[in-house]
């Protein structure tokens, strides 16, 4: 019997220049009407680098665009499961927790964008994307205050600062009572 210890998530290789420029230019020449050379692209640049988790990601995300959710999710999972890591997990984490919500797997939805949540707090994007997966699970008192608490912190004029306070005050009460009714914890 083996007792060598099981290996771990993989670390990829940095990105090469190349591949980076590739992805942008790629991604710079899509058309949100016509996904399809889009996705003929980066599924021909992932017969270049099988594996690579950032073109698993852009993999997904152009199905998504093309509104395949059920494909894109795939390509999400295999990315996050590559090892993908940086702003483009933040950026993974938010498209496979809003795909899921599409699909209506609602609690997986807050679970993964709890984890963009949790490794990017500040993320306007991810906590605009959480309110809205919390209120498809039907957590709508969280998905308001998480929406008041993301004014109160990015919308910076006088009315709104003169009510910061009040705002955040009134987005944890608003966020406290999803979080105590009953089977939250399990929700997500």
């Amino acid at each position: 019997m083996d007792d060598a210890p099981a290996p771990g998530p993989v670390t990829p290789e940095p990105l090469t220049p190349e591949l980076e420029a590739t992805i942008a230019e790629i991604f710079g020449r899509r058309d949100r009407e016509d996904m399809q050379p889009t996705i003929e692209a980066f599924l021909a640049l992932l017969d270049e680098h099988p594996g690579r988790p950032e073109v698993l990601y852009e993999v997904g995300g152009s199905y998504d665009t093309a509104g395949e959710e059920a494909t894109a999710a795939g390509y999400y999972e295999a990315a996050l499961a590559a090892g993908l890591s940086g702003d483009t997990l933040r950026k993974c984490l938010l498209q496979y927790g809003s795909t899921l919500r599409l699909l209506g797997r609602y609690d997986d939805s807050v679970a993964v964008l709890d984890r963009a949540l949790a490794g990017w707090p500040g993320s306007p994007s991810v906590r605009a994307f959480h309110a809205l997966g919390l209120h498809a699970a039907g957590r709508s008192h969280g998905a308001v205050g998480e929406l008041l608490a993301l004014v109160a912190d990015a919308v910076r004029t006088p009315d709104i600062l003169r009510y910061e306070a009040a705002l955040h005050g009134n987005a944890g009460y608003l966020i406290g009572l999803d979080a105590a009714r009953p089977g939250a914890a399990a929700a997500g």
